[in-house]
C-alpha cells in the first residue's frame, strides 16, 4: 500500500533523509528524488555555491520552486532539504501531497554525520556545529512536528530496519 503514495522525507541535515529514502524508494519500486540534488542539476552547481552566491533567502525561493514542481508528481519518495520547511507553502505542499516522515535524530548524531560533509552552507562558520544545530534545531523542529505524518528515530537503526520500520507505518495509515 505505501508505494501507492508520496512519501516526503523531512528532518534535520545529517538525520539520513537521502540515504534512508534511496533505500525506501528502492524497497517500494518508487522514483526517488532529493530537492538538493534537483537543485544543483538546474543550477549546474553545488548547493555551497548556490547558497553563497544567492544567499539564503533566494535560495529558499529556488528550493520552494524545485519542491513544488516535485511535488506534482506520482508515486514517488522525496528527500528534503533540511530548511525546506521554512517555507510555509512547502510545509502546505507536503502536508496536502503526501506521507511526511520526520527522521528525527540527536544533535551529537548529525556532527557526526556532517563532519567531513563541505556541501553544507549553514556550517561553514566560525560558530561550533553545536550551537549551530542548537540554533536550528529550536526554529526548525516545531515546524517537522507541524506536518508530520510520522515520527522516526534514526538514533542507533540500521538503513533496512528503518526503511522497514518506516513501511510499516506507512501501511497502517493508510
Amino acid at each position: 500500500m505505501a508505494e501507492k503514495r508520496n512519501i516526503f522525507l523531512i528532518g534535520p541535515m545529517g538525520a539520513g533523509k537521502s540515504t534512508i529514502g534511496k533505500q525506501l524508494a528502492r524497497r517500494l519500486n518508487m522514483d526517488f528524488y532529493d530537492s538538493d540534488d534537483e537543485i544543483e542539476k538546474s543550477t549546474g552547481a553545488n548547493i555551497s555555491w548556490v547558497f553563497d552566491v544567492e544567499g539564503e533567502k533566494k535560495f529558499r525561493i529556488r528550493e520552494e520552486k524545485v519542491i513544488n514542481t516535485l511535488v506534482k508528481k506520482q508515486g514517488i519518495v522525496l528527500a528534503t532539504g533540511g530548511g525546506s520547511i521554512l517555507s510555509k507553502k512547502v510545509r502546505n505542499k507536503l502536508s496536502s501531497r503526501g506521507i511526511v516522515v520526520y527522521l528525527k535524530t540527536s544533535i551529537e548524531k548529525q556532527i557526526i554525520r556532517t563532519s567531513r560533509d563541505k556541501n553544507r552552507p549553514l556550517l561553514n562558520t566560525k560558530d561550533p556545529n553545536e550551537l549551530i544545530f542548537k540554533k536550528l534545531e529550536n526554529i526548525r523542529n516545531p515546524l517537522y512536528e507541524e506536518i508530520e505524518d510520522i515520527v522516526i528515530y534514526t538514533e542507533d537503526k540500521g538503513i533496512k530496519t528503518l526503511v522497514l520500520e518506516i513501511i510499516r507505518y506507512i501501511d497502517n495509515l493508510v
